[in-house]
């Protein structure tokens, strides 16, 4: 989805949620945005949010890790700006279906653990013990996964999965600093549902989660 950060969600830029619940939040006291993009630096300027910097050009390509630019905002903060921060919060764009307190939960659950990071995961639609394939290089399809002792033969027997929920991530700038990537070190997890747990990556993704964000403020459709 082109520019789907601007992109207009519930009559607002998909952007400005993020930043508008971020801002809300008892325990954020700055709101940063990293992009490269002008157009989207202006629209997260307008909405609250600081962008002292423009993310450089290699972190900004589609295979570029999403933690080296949390790296490069941690040393911009700390070493530029002179902000000792000690914890850090990433609200993806993407997931505006989050809730406040799904948040505060992570936040609150990474201070209670001293886990290295903390995030949102959500129960998986399908299972690679049970309903989900891998294909071969003759095209025959076995189970992504083969449990031990043999086939499952129902979803209640098949060990419990998760698909990561990327709706907030609560960790230290330390952490970010010493690792290269989010499942690196002691990870602790908050499980939020999955009507609250989309993650948009293609338009059907976009329309659902609108339509989903609409109903519950009771908007008509």
């Amino acid at each position: 989805m082109p520019r789907k950060n601007i992109r207009p969600f519930a009559g607002e830029p998909l952007i400005v949620h993020a930043i508008r619940q971020a801002l809300r939040l008892p325990a954020v006291s700055r709101v940063f945005v990293s992009t490269e993009d002008e157009e989207i630096a202006a629209v997260a300027k307008e909405a609250g949010a600081e962008v002292p910097f423009l993310r450089p050009a290699e972190l900004a390509a589609d295979d570029a890790p999403e933690w080296k630019s949390w790296q490069h905002a941690v040393e911009f903060v700390r070493n530029e700006l002179n902000d000792p921060f000690d914890l850090f919060l990433s609200l993806p764009v993407t997931s505006p279906l989050r809730s406040d307190a799904d948040v505060m939960a992570c936040i609150e659950r990474q201070q209670n653990t001293g886990a290295d990071l903390v995030m949102g995961i959500t129960p998986a639609a399908g299972n690679p013990f049970f309903n989900m394939v891998s294909l071969d290089a003759d095209g025959v399809a076995n189970l992504a996964v083969m449990p031990e002792g043999g086939k499952v033969f129902r979803r209640q027997d098949a060990p419990e999965v998760f698909d990561m929920a990327p709706g907030a991530y609560v960790t230290t700038p330390d952490h970010i600093m010493s690792v290269s990537g989010v499942m690196e070190g002691v990870v602790k997890t908050v499980t939020i549902p999955r009507e609250r747990a989309v993650d948009i990556d293609t338009m059907l993704d976009f329309d659902f989660a609108e339509f989903l964000f609409l109903r519950t403020r009771n908007v008509p459709l």
